[in-house]
């Protein structure tokens, strides 16, 4: 399987994982013949995602029942991207988190405090928001008044989506809006729009020419271009070809309805 003329002019590939190599559990189409062909052609691939829901080694393990190879080392999570930052910047304070287990222990890990589930969950120093399909009012409520109270409001993104094979379900920027209207406090983002996974995968993947492969023009996009590295646009994640034709400077290099077209010759 030979790669189409677009990649020739590339050494590395950094690709979106929700969306563009799967909706869901289902692969896109080809997809894992996409991936076969970039490795087999010498490319270096590494895998970004927006979603907190797992860790990078639960990222893997898809990978490979999906029937594509991968390793910890070329996954680049939102969720990772985070503890990284709260180590740095935060360690030793008491956190909030609205967001699934994965997200709690990247925390935990950061050298946090977590507060969920005790007494004192609306006085968190710190609140995180990431996405989860298992949320209550009392999260938000908590989050909310921790967030009023303290000012410190952290989200891995802001997406309002995020694909399903039956539609596009609310995503993390749909929790972390009501969280910032109740408690007047704007969130700080770590995750795409910011370069931040960008720079991280590209530090991984080392020397030369690298393109972005995203299904968002808001998100996957905008990182790219923050990170001044070329983009293009698959159409499996929702974006539409008009939507597109409109998206702001710099254009996407190439759209396409599948990462197998865009990839494949």
């Amino acid at each position: 399987m030979s790669l189409s003329p677009l990649l020739a002019g590339y050494d590395n590939v950094v690709l979106d994982m929700d969306g563009c190599l799967w909706i869901g559990d289902e692969l896109t189409p080809r997809a894992d013949e996409a991936v076969a062909a970039l490795r087999t052609a010498g490319k270096g691939l590494a895998f970004v995602t927006n979603n907190p829901r797992r860790s990078a080694e639960d990222y893997v393990q898809k990978m490979w029942r999906l029937g594509m190879q991968a390793s910890p080392g070329d996954v680049v999570t939102v969720g990772g991207a985070t503890q990284h930052l709260l180590a740095e910047t935060r360690q030793g304070r008491t956190a909030f988190v609205l967001g699934s287990d994965a997200l709690v222990k990247h925390v935990t890990d950061a050298g946090l405090k977590v507060l969920n589930g005790t007494d004192l969950a609306t006085r968190a120093e710190v609140v995180v928001i990431g996405g989860t399909d298992d949320w209550s009012f009392e999260d938000v409520r908590a989050a909310s008044m921790s967030a009023r109270r303290n000012g410190d409001l952290i989200a891995t993104s802001l997406d309002p989506t995020y694909p399903m094979p039956d539609g596009l379900w609310p995503g993390t920027g749909s929790v972390v809006k009501a969280v910032e209207v109740a408690s007047g406090q704007t969130a700080i983002v770590v995750g795409k729009p910011e370069p931040q996974l960008i720079i991280s995968a590209l530090d991984r993947l080392g020397d030369g020419r690298a393109l972005m492969i995203g299904d968002r023009i808001d998100t996957d996009l905008a990182a790219a271009a923050k990170a001044h590295i070329d983009a293009a646009l698959v159409l499996s994640g929702g974006a539409t070809r008009a939507e597109a034709a409109a998206a702001p400077e710099p254009k996407p290099v190439a759209v396409a309805d599948t990462l197998a077209d865009l990839v494949l010759r």
